[in-house]
């Protein structure tokens, strides 16, 4: 065992490794009898592919370079493809990035071809939740048409694409289902007998976690709606998904306990204080899947997600045996066959196969594959720490941790916290090479679950309720305080670091605490007034109303949170990165905070990103967002990591 100085431990964890494992499987789903899911390619300008999982065990990339299957509906995307089995072969439909048409395809038969039509108006045709009905000759998804240049000028409704193809240049073709009542639709389901469709809709300034209905209406022999009636919810109850049982009853998850609890036809199937659903970020997201005998595949928990089969009759909930402790919002089910995706503090997300019959589950795509000893893998601690006013602030802590180093004794470790996104969102407890990039050298990650965070109910989700910029900063600050209090942590060696909403908490927490030395601010919010006058996209654009309050009511609270109105309070060393693409938290936003840093001498980089959006999917971007956060931990901490280029800070 070496003895060396936190930050100098090498590590066979280098950042093109990290970038490399970046991202997971998304929506899976069956063609015919085989699995099949979306993956992504960071090496191949950060694009998503389609994977078949063959029946002889093989897996094969559907979709060769460039095509990319992700929609851009609500920005935030939503499920990109759907497929089945016609005259003996399959034909998928998805959703291609660049140009956001909808694609129908055959494999081994040709190029894709196009559904719908390029729109030549704002963001153009986007399509998500594509449901195949070749009965029917359509596929029924979510159309959400611009109608200006604006990122607020949109519609959304539910439409019937026509398979053969002739909507490609005609957008008259384009049947629609739904009037554009509600600003936001997702589904729609159809029930086993044809007759009846399902989906869910909210409007301004809710978000979908805030309340949610849940609609149903006749479906004709023409495939016309009639009016819709309301089944459940409403302002203040959130209906995470929608579905449909074997025998026709309507299954839906509820928050109107506290809880997202499984009902049947409004009666509660398995009362709980635990979540059997989650926000809405993405449309298509899927915490439960009817199967054909009667019983439910559902991801549930409280905090980390498991994979369980729920019988409605009994109540009784048995969880998939494996070493899976985190559960992905997405399931298919075939026959007995449930496919899911799984991931544990030692493995990452991978696609898991339960078989219902013989209670087995095993993995059969995306396997974890140990790309170096997996005893450089960081030992996460689940923790809870008091907050302010004794609340409680679910954390996971991260030690550095490498199998041949430690450090002098008389040393305590620098920590890194990290603020996830959302922030309606959780980090949850899975193996992140990002976070063992920092851990294998020296330096502690401890992401913290702040209230607000998703996945403990709705009473911990509304604490953030009108005090975004509070509640968050302060629970991050409490937890790095206590880790400091109690040995765990240098208190002269802390830093924050975040993305999005977490780069808004991190940016806060700079201008207003003096806990932390230093910060990572990535892609983040900094100025709330022009954030909610019209700078972001139409989905998230009166999402502060919730967070800060209705700014009419309130304007003084916006200036007084925003850290660009105070950034002569920071003066702690920073590296903030930005894509130049990204529509949710534009470069304005950043480009406005660092106009009022002139002149402060305050040291800190800022990297923007040709080509990168909200979210960064290339694997050079990723390189060099690790490298330099790990350089300016470097310099402000007095750690010497081998190997790392120097981050050059201006003042």
């Amino acid at each position: 065992m070496r003895t060396l100085a936190y930050g100098s431990w090498p590590s066979p964890i280098d950042a093109a490794l990290a970038a490399a494992h970046d991202g997971h499987p998304e929506y899976v789903g069956f063609v015919g009898d085989e699995a099949w899911w979306t993956e992504p390619r960071p090496a191949e300008g950060g694009r998503r592919t389609l994977v078949r999982r063959r029946a002889d065990g093989t897996e094969e990339p559907v979709l060769p370079a460039p095509w990319n299957v992700r929609s851009r509906v609500i920005e935030y995307g939503g499920r990109p493809w759907t497929g089945t089995v016609a005259d003996g072969q399959p034909l998928v439909v998805f959703a291609h990035f660049a140009d956001q048409r909808l694609y129908a395809h055959r494999p081994g038969a040709g190029e894709p071809r196009p559904l719908t039509p390029v729109s030549p108006v704002g963001g153009g045709l986007r399509w998500a939740e594509p449901q195949l009905l070749p009965e029917r000759g359509e596929v029924w998804c979510v159309l959400e048409e611009f109608t200006g240049d604006g990122p607020v000028d949109v519609r959304r409704v539910l439409a019937a694409v026509p398979l053969d193809g002739s909507a490609a240049q005609d957008r008259d073709r384009v049947r629609e289902l739904t009037d554009d009542r509600h600003r936001f639709v997702s589904g729609p389901r159809l029930s086993p007998d044809g007759r009846r469709a399902a989906w869910l809709a909210w409007d301004h300034p809710r978000m979908p976690w805030d309340g949610t209905e849940l609609l149903v209406a006749e479906v004709t022999d023409d495939g016309t709606f009639g009016e819709p009636r309301t089944a459940a919810g409403g302002p203040r109850e959130s209906i995470a998904q929608a579905d449909w049982s074997a025998d026709g009853r309507l299954l839906y998850a509820s928050d109107r306990t506290g809880w997202w609890n499984l009902y049947r036809d409004g009666e509660p199937l398995c009362p709980r204080e635990e979540e059997f659903g989650g926000p809405l970020w993405k449309l298509g997201h899927r915490w439960f899947a009817p199967l054909a005998g009667g019983l439910i595949a559902v991801v549930h928990g409280r905090g980390a997600t498991t994979l369980g089969i729920l019988d409605p009759e009994t109540g009784e909930v048995v969880d998939a045996a494996g070493p899976w402790t985190e559960f992905a919002p997405t399931l298919a089910v075939h026959g007995e066959r449930v496919v899911a995706v799984g991931a544990s503090p030692r493995s990452a997300h991978e696609v898991v196969e339960l078989d219902t019959r013989t209670g087995r589950a095993r993995v059969v795509g995306a396997p974890h594959d140990d790309p170096v000893d997996a005893a450089h893998y960081p030992e996460p601690q689940i923790r809870t720490f008091t907050g302010p006013a004794g609340r409680e602030i679910h954390a996971h802590v991260y030690p550095p941790h490498h199998p041949a180093c430690t450090a002098p004794g008389d040393q305590l470790p620098p920590y890194v916290i990290w603020a996830h996104g959302g922030p309606t969102q959780r980090a949850p407890l899975v193996l992140d090479l990002e976070i063992a990039y920092f851990t294998s050298r020296g330096i502690g990650v401890a992401e913290v679950n702040y209230g607000g965070s998703s996945g403990y109910g709705r009473e911990y989700r509304d604490l953030l309720r009108e005090q975004w910029g509070v509640v968050d900063v302060e629970d991050c600050a409490a937890v790095a305080r206590a880790l400091a209090d109690e040995g765990t942590a240098d208190r002269d060696r802390l830093a924050i670091r975040g993305g999005s909403a977490g780069g808004w908490t991190a940016a806060a927490s700079l201008a207003t605490t003096d806990v932390y030395a230093c910060g990572t601010i990535i892609y983040p919010i900094l100025d709330l007034a022009g954030w909610g006058a019209g700078e972001t996209h139409d989905f998230e654009s009166r999402y502060l109303e919730t967070l800060v309050g209705p700014y009419a009511e309130v304007p003084a609270r916006y200036a007084q949170r925003s850290p660009t109105e105070h950034a002569d309070r920071i003066t702690a060393p920073f590296l903030l990165l930005q894509g130049l693409d990204d529509v949710i938290c534009p470069p304005a936003q950043c480009e406005r905070f660092l106009s009022r840093l002139q002149g402060r001498r305050v040291p800190h980089a800022y990297i923007a990103f040709e080509g990168e959006g909200h979210g960064f999917r290339k694997a050079e971007t990723m390189v060099r967002v690790l490298e330099s956060e790990l350089s300016l931990y470097a310099q402000v901490f007095g750690l010497n990591p081998p190997g790392v280029p120097t981050l050059e800070l201006t003042k």
